[in-house]
This record gives structure tokens, sequence and C-alpha cells, in this order.
């Protein structure tokens, strides 16, 4: 099978599967709202449509091989507890049928960076407590290469604290290309979050969770022997960050090149400017250095904006003059709202297949089709947690 990502349409969320030729799957954040969770409901039921995409291990457990989390708001990890497995992995229960995490990408400075007032929602603490049980199984001699045990730290923390976890922590500027040993179709650069050596005293006290986003560009690949196609993703990074990332990156700006972007931020104005969008009657400039660290397109690239209808109002996210802003881009062939596609009002899940000749988008006819075969399980995951 060819390689494909997912982009769910969750209102102003993310939500992205990565599917690789090597059939290996990672999953972005999570954005699953109790309503979608409600029968009687008609959202989009990303729950049901999750496990419409993904497989079951040797011991008949619904899995997803990795999951990465961009950074902790509850728009990025909402559903946690309820759809997914946390824990001893001998504690996995038929009956709930919950989806296990066989590896957890986490960053420990998404969770250290909070301005004053910002807090965790119960999923994000959860997900924090599980990485925090895997770590010590490693730190206890335990293996990491049972599913449902292992963890990746991105990015190395202050003061030493990740200096003894060895080869769990991938450092800023290092690549991911196996998951539990095993070559994942991918590699994943890792970008972001900035070192607090790089943002220097008085801009790590304008950080909040969002600027602490990790930043990726995955290389996907279409066979074993061939890079397709660059997938560049950040979260909600804002202006400061893609800033900083240019001045690191802009004597190679390869390392930016993309054929897909998510737009950061759900396509907010505050990833492009300092200056808001609403208060400056759309006259606020673009900050030059952000513009050109997610401008790096590659011919006929798609932009995704994964958030609400875009509409020529001055609410943000998502932000009408952003949307203009990357479909300005050189190279870009198309901006796409996950809201809004394939028709505002009705979105199905975005699918774009990544061969060897591009990145082209799959017509995908029904989320119920998709979720046909799991519509039992996924119900018994509903209501828990």
């Amino acid at each position: 099978m060819a390689a494909q990502i997912h982009f769910f349409p969750v209102g102003n969320g993310d939500m992205t599967l990565i599917h690789t030729e090597e059939g290996k799957t990672l999953l972005i954040d999570c954005h699953i709202r109790k309503a979608a969770d409600n029968e009687d409901d008609d959202m989009f039921d990303a729950a049901a449509e999750l496990r419409g995409l993904l497989e079951r291990d040797d011991d008949d457990r619904l899995h997803v091989d990795a999951m990465l989390l961009s950074h902790p708001d509850k728009d990025h990890i909402s559903g946690l507890q309820t759809h997914f497995h946390l824990g001893d992995p001998d504690n996995w229960s038929e009956d709930d049928d919950k989806i296990l995490i066989d590896q957890m990408w986490s960053s420990p400075i998404i969770f250290r960076r909070m301005r004053n007032g910002e807090t965790l929602c119960d999923d994000a603490k959860a997900w924090r407590s599980e990485v925090k049980r895997r770590i010590k199984r490693y730190e206890d001699g335990g293996s990491l290469e049972s599913a449902g045990q292992d963890v990746l730290i991105l990015g190395e923390d202050i003061d030493g604290k990740t200096d003894d976890l060895g080869d769990i922590v991938v450092p800023i500027g290092d690549t991911i290309s196996h998951i539990r040993g095993q070559d994942a179709g991918l590699d994943a650069l890792l970008i972001g979050p900035l070192p607090d050596d790089e943002v220097g005293d008085d801009e790590e006290e304008k950080l909040s969770k969002n600027d602490s986003s990790v930043i990726i560009n995955f290389s996907i690949h279409a066979d074993e022997n061939n890079e397709a196609a660059k997938f560049l993703t950040g979260g909600d990074a804002e202006v400061l960050v893609w800033e900083q990332v240019w001045e690191n990156e802009k004597s190679d700006p390869e390392t930016l090149a993309y054929d897909i972007l998510q737009a950061p931020h759900h396509c907010s104005w505050r990833s492009l400017s300092h200056e808001s969008w609403s208060k400056s009657g759309g006259t606020a400039e673009v900050s030059d250095a952000a513009f050109k660290a997610l401008s790096q397109a590659r011919e006929n690239a798609i932009v995704v904006a994964s958030s609400k209808p875009i509409k020529n109002e001055d609410g943000d996210p998502p932000c009408h003059g952003a949307k203009q802003a990357y479909e300005g881009i050189d190279n870009v062939k198309e901006l796409v709202c996950t809201s809004e596609y394939p028709l505002e009002g009705d979105p199905k899940r975005l699918t774009l297949e990544i061969s060897e000749g591009g990145t082209q988008k799959l017509a995908v006819k029904s989320t119920a089709a998709a979720a046909a075969g799991v519509a039992s399980t996924a119900a018994k995951s509903r209501g828990h947690g």
C-alpha cells in the first residue's frame, strides 16, 4: 500500500495519522470531542474513523505504532483516556477494547514552559503520567521493546534532567527513522521545540505551551529506497518560534522544504505576525523571517488547515488573512481546510496518498463506510474515562 496521511476534521484541533509504505502508523495529536462519542450527535466520529484505519496486533489489540503529542492543549489531546489504553499493557481489557500506543513520542519542554495561569487538562495530565511510567520502567532496567511500554523523549531538558536517559532521548536536529527497532518508512527530522539557549531569557518568558510545540519535518518514503514527500508540522507554534527557526535553518532552507504543510495553530495569523489581524483591520504586517520559514514549498505543495471553516471575518484562528498568505506562497497549489473538505457542513477525512508520482488527494466516500467493521467495538470504548 502506498503511504498515506489522514487529516481528521475535528474543528480547531489537530488529529493526523501517517500510514507508511512499511505499514507503520503514527498518530499526531488527537481531538476526539465528547459530542462525537454520542451516537445521536451528527458530529464527525473521529474515534470510529481512526479505529477503522488501524490494525490489531498478535494479541488482538487495536494499536497505533507510535503517537506524538505536539503540545498539551485540550484541542490536541482530548479523548486520550476514553479511547486509548494507559498503564501496563498486560491490563488491557477486551471489554474496553481501547487503542494501545506502542511507542509514545513526547517532549518534556512542552510541559515545562507554561505561562502563569495556564493549566493542563485531565487528558494532558494522563499523557504525562503515562510517559513518566514508561521512563521509570526504563530507568529500572525494564525492556521497552514490548508494545505499550516504549517511549521517545523529544529534545534534551535543562539541568541534566534527561542526561541519563540514553537512547530514548532524541536531541534537536536528530532524525527518527525507526519505531521500536523497525524501519518506520519515514525519517522524522526534529526541529523543535527550541532549546532554552536558543530563545534567550527575554523570549523564554514570552513562550507558552503553544510556542513549545514539537516541530518535525517528515520525509515519507514511497518505497524502501525513495523519498517521496516531505510533511512539515509544528503544532501551535507562533511567530516568535518560526522567526528563530528561520534564523537557525536559513543557511540550509532545504531543512524546511515541504510538499505538505500543516498550517500552524489552525491557520492562525499569530504564526505569521506579531500584530493582531482583527485590531489592525487587515493591515497587520507579516514577519519576513516567519514567512520564509513557512514558505519553503516544493512544486505543487499542499497546505492543510486543520481548523473550523475559514471565513472572511475577524476570527483567529482560523484567519482569512493567514489563508491568503499561505495561498500566496510560490509553488503552493492549494490550501485545504479540513472542515470544508469535501463540503462545509459534511466534512470527511482528508487523505493524501504519497507515491513516486507525487502527492494526491483520495476521495473518501463515507466516514461510516470506513468505520463499518468496527462500530460495535468503537461503541464499547464510549463513556469511559
